[in-house]
């Protein structure tokens, strides 16, 4: 009689894609451990940008995971490339909630990893993922930008689908909209895992359901995926 949540929705129709263009989906503890979460992803205990996360911590140096990269850990060190994986789930960060903030949200992840991915690899399955998931041609640009697990790290922004590029109270009068961070993993990263980094390369992106499914339907407030609204959920 019931249907399905739109995250889960959204989350099955993001692996179909991907799935489609040869990426298998891969997922991990919830509850890790800091060198998965940290250390592992070139984020030391001394290293400023783990200001960026605030961390549920828990007993035994353990935490609930802030971003589903540790799963890229886990699987580079049992695999041998290539790689090509997606690792959606939820993740937990200490913060206070409002119309785009959650303590509990939805990430989806993803990794390729081989002896000649570059950057040109990753624009081209991005552009093809999102315009299959707004089922429509978006225009794309990536813009430089930082994360500790990547070198170098870019943005990808769309134009925006409500004003068309125009400008307007969604995208801030930009005509843009940031929807996923990415780079080419560092080779840090790729020795922490177990891999040479002289031999394999790869890119790593990272990109919240919740944002995607605001966009896509139109949604002001991130809260209301969580609030058991009937009349809200009834919608999908």
């Amino acid at each position: 009689m019931g249907h399905l949540h739109p995250l889960t929705q959204v989350r099955r129709k993001i692996e179909e894609i991907f799935q489609t263009m040869g990426f298998s989906v891969a997922e991990g503890p919830e509850v890790e451990s800091e060198w998965y979460n940290f250390d592992a992803l070139n984020i030391p205990k001394d290293h400023p940008a783990r200001d960026l996360w605030d961390t549920f911590y828990l007993k035994n140096g353990l935490l609930l995971r802030t971003h589903t990269s540790p799963v890229q850990i886990r699987y580079m060190e049992k695999r041998q490339p290539p790689i090509k994986i997606i690792a959606p789930g939820r993740v937990f960060r200490h913060e206070a909630t409002d119309a785009s903030h959650e303590i509990n949200f939805y990430q989806v992840e993803g990794l390729m990893v081989d002896k000649e991915v570059s950057a040109a690899n990753f624009k081209a399955i991005t552009e093809e993922f999102l315009n299959r998931f707004f089922e429509k041609e978006v225009k794309v640009r990536m813009r430089p930008s930082y994360f500790p697990f990547t070198e170098p790290s870019f943005e990808v922004d769309i134009g925006c689908i409500n004003c068309f590029g125009k400008g307007c109270s969604v995208c801030q009068q930009t005509g843009w909209l940031e929807v996923i961070g990415a780079g080419m993993v560092h080779p840090y990263v790729l020795k922490n895992a177990g891999l040479n980094p002289r031999r394999w390369q790869g890119f790593a992106f990272g990109a919240g359901l919740e944002r995607l499914a605001m966009l896509k339907y139109k949604i002001s407030d991130i809260r209301l995926f969580y609030s058991g609204n009937l009349r809200f959920l009834g919608q999908f």
